[in-house]
């Protein structure tokens, strides 16, 4: 969700300043391609409006109880971020302070901020915690914020972050990675694979825009990809399900071979990609002297605006 200033962490390859980043950036739209089988139970949805009440609580307590309430619409409280939880690699690394690359998902700069990363929770997390329960969501979302923050934690150093992006952008990764593992059991999957991908890329493009850190947005994704090949498979048709499908005979299994191999190499991928990301983290490695170009990735500097820029 674009949005003023808010979290703007990717920029130049060495871009450090005091600004706020915003997490956040573009406007997440809920795919009326991803299909719900009437033939399955549905769950109903607690955990997504509970997410939602604890990031209104948490910014109702930066932004009031902690007396700032002249720059609520986008947030200009960058001391009490910092207090309460905001990312930011000195404390993180240095201070060795790591709980806060999941404290400061649950944290927004603005009204505008908040109001656009709650809509894009409510409109593809309630679907999702429908159709696979809240465990699994529940996971889904914190692990694909706190992959989204580490790999923001390695390209940008003293901006400060806040937001749900990274944990939201983890929800279309696994809308995604869904649809292709459980590809056999879909109708219009070739639509409904094209729609989504427009509006990921659409999302991602806008993160190159200033003031938005896209590595949290790419991280989220990333990690939310994985995640759907390990959490989301269901069994192809043809098994006994809830006592409404029917068995096919011959049939020797409950998963396609395809979903097995996707699963295995997820696991290793996502476990192998944390691990080596976090110790070069905590090694004090700075990203951008391994991918000079991947500043390029969060912001795009054109005649209108300079990614240097700190407002």
């Amino acid at each position: 969700m674009a949005g003023g200033d808010i979290e703007n962490r990717g920029g130049g390859a060495k871009r450090y300043s005091n600004s706020i980043n915003d997490s956040s950036g573009g406007s997440y739209i809920s795919s009326s391609t991803y299909m719900i089988d009437d033939t399955e139970p549905q769950w109903t949805s607690w955990l997504v409006p509970v997410f939602v009440v604890a990031n209104v609580a948490f910014f109702v307590v930066v932004m009031y109880v902690n007396n700032c309430p002249r720059h609520k619409l986008v947030g200009k409280c960058v001391a009490r971020l910092k207090k309460l939880g905001a990312l930011e690699w000195t404390k993180v690394v240095i201070n060795h302070q790591g709980w806060r690359l999941i404290t400061c998902i649950w944290l927004h700069a603005g009204v505008i901020h908040l109001l656009a990363n709650m809509l894009s929770l409510i409109f593809i997390g309630i679907r999702l915690e429908q159709q696979f329960g809240f465990v699994r969501i529940g996971i889904l979302y914190l692990v694909s914020g706190f992959g989204g923050n580490v790999l923001s934690s390695l390209f940008i150093r003293n901006n400060i972050s806040v937001g749900a992006s990274g944990a939201l952008f983890g929800l279309l990764g696994a809308m995604l990675s869904e649809l292709i593992t459980n590809w056999t059991i879909y109708t219009n999957k070739a639509s409904a694979l094209l729609t989504l991908v427009v509006i990921i890329v659409i999302n991602l493009a806008i993160g190159i825009l200033p003031h938005v850190d896209n590595f949290t947005h790419i991280g989220g994704f990333l990690t939310g990809f994985l995640l759907g090949f390990i959490l989301l498979p269901r069994p192809q048709l043809g098994w006994l399900e809830h006592g409404n499908i029917p068995v096919r005979t011959g049939l020797k299994s409950k998963y396609k071979p395809h979903q097995y191999v996707l699963w295995v190499a997820s696991i290793v991928l996502l476990v192998v990609g944390l691990a080596v990301a976090l110790v070069v983290l905590f090694r004090e490695e700075d990203g951008n002297e391994y991918c000079t170009w991947c500043h390029y990735l969060s912001c795009v500097p054109t005649s209108r605006w300079d990614c240097n820029q700190n407002n």
